[in-house]
């Protein structure tokens, strides 16, 4: 039994190290062949579109930015999000790990829209009779945004996206506009 969780647990911790690297490295690899990157951290809202669900939550996150040609960007970012439920026994912890594309019609403006590896860790406070755990489940989003400068070398971005998630372990773009839930966030962008 042991050795079954020390497996688990290694395999979850790999493609948690898989979901963060690759993004990173894609935009590395077209950096170098297009225009200049940027480093996005930000601070964003999330609500879910349950007609139950509690209001929505802040969180924090970075993301790399890359031109792939002059009408295209590619980004790969991870956030962080934690709510609490039942006065505190269930803490909710969330870490999306995302790639996305965005069309940049005018340098200011992208839309598009992307893949997400979404994490999540249930923990129970030490009273609580259940066990804790950690789920993870693919999500597709579809958004945009407005990159607006305000030096050479630095910009605020502006990003509204949909989330939708996926069943099982493969990933089907939507066929009806029913999100879970819809995250908006604004950010520092560093040109470099």
């Amino acid at each position: 039994m042991k050795h079954l969780i020390h497996r688990t647990a290694s395999t979850a911790a790999t493609r948690l190290l898989i979901g963060i690297l690759l993004p990173l490295v894609i935009v590395s690899a077209f950096a170098t062949t297009s225009q200049a990157m940027q480093f996005i951290p930000s601070l964003g809202f999330t609500k879910s579109t349950d007609a139950n669900a509690s209001t929505g939550k802040f969180s924090g996150g970075v993301a790399l930015r890359a031109g792939l040609l002059s009408f295209l960007s590619v980004e790969g970012g991870i956030a962080y999000r934690q709510e609490s439920f039942d006065n505190g026994d269930l803490k909710v912890r969330m870490w999306p790990v995302t790639t996305s594309l965005w069309l940049t019609p005018v340098p200011m403006l992208y839309a598009g829209g992307g893949v997400g590896w979404y994490r999540t860790s249930y923990d129970y406070r030490s009273t609580v009779p259940s066990l804790d755990k950690t789920t993870s489940a693919l999500g597709v989003h579809l958004g945009g945004g407005v990159s607006l400068p305000l030096a050479p070398a630095m910009g605020l971005d502006l990003n509204g996206r949909y989330i939708f998630m996926q069943q099982g372990d493969g990933v089907q773009l939507p066929t009806e506009f029913n999100p879970d839930f819809w995250s908006t966030s604004v950010g520092l962008a560093f040109k470099f």
